[in-house]
């Protein structure tokens, strides 16, 4: 696979998990500058190549994501993930028993911050008729 081929395979799945409008808001704020990274790297690579493995589905890689952003405090990305998440099947009270998994390993301060970040996104969801329902 070249690498126009496996860009094109990562802006489908990054567009089916994050939403188009997102990616396109995030692709086109690409400056000479990060342009090569938003493209060879996260889409490319990032989502052409690690997100289309085999072995994992996309709603087991959004736990995971969910969990690794809230610990490292990565707050930006843990919320587009945890929409990304919803937009995958997740239901909420899955995101919920994930962040207090995190609580628990580590630490309440982490687990406060991830629900925090979750409580809004969910909200701006919710206003925005992409979350449904709350299970």
């Amino acid at each position: 696979m070249d690498d126009r081929e496996r860009f094109e395979r990562g802006l489908k799945i990054r567009s089916e998990v994050m939403g188009p409008a997102r990616i396109e808001a995030s692709l086109g704020r690409a400056s000479d500058f990060d342009r090569e990274f938003q493209e060879r790297f996260i889409t490319a690579l990032g989502w052409g190549e690690i997100w289309s493995r085999p072995g994992l589905s996309r709603q087991q890689r959004s736990l995971l994501n969910i969990g690794m952003l809230s610990a490292l405090q990565r707050i930006p990305e843990l919320k587009g993930h945890i929409r990304g998440a919803i937009r995958n099947g997740m239901t909420v009270t899955e995101i919920q028993e994930a962040l207090i998994q995190v609580a628990g390993y580590c630490g309440m301060p982490a687990g406060i911050t991830a629900f925090n970040a979750a409580r809004e996104t969910l909200e701006e969801m919710k206003k925005n008729g992409e979350l449904k329902k709350a299970g």
